[in-house]
């Protein structure tokens, strides 16, 4: 589709005002349970990885926050046996993002 007007962006953007009134853009809620964060080097040939460890989702929850955390992060990553895995030592970034979706990390 060509844009042809101001008019037209707003169409395909969502809406300014309910970005500003908070509507949720992250439709995961940790309810207050808790997750660690964890280095390994194990079985890696020397490079780290930082471990989610402690959630308790079905597969598909996993994937997407999988996906949260290495689009903020900025990292690729997996999930593997109910442990997320992320490439490098990304404990405060994913430690932060995890906050928003209300897990208590340690």
């Amino acid at each position: 589709m060509k844009l042809k007007s101001f008019s037209d962006l707003h169409r395909l953007l969502p809406d300014s005002a309910e970005l500003r009134q908070g509507t949720p853009h992250r439709p995961h809620d940790g309810k207050g349970r808790v997750v660690r964060l964890s280095l390994d080097t194990k079985g890696r040939k020397g490079k780290t990885v930082t471990l989610v460890l402690g959630l308790q989702h079905n597969p598909q929850t996993m994937r997407e926050i999988s996906r949260i955390l290495k689009e903020h992060c900025g990292a690729g990553g997996t999930v593997k046996g109910g442990t997320i895995e992320l490439q490098g030592d990304q404990r405060t970034r994913a430690a932060e993002e995890l906050r928003k979706m209300n897990y208590v990390v340690k």
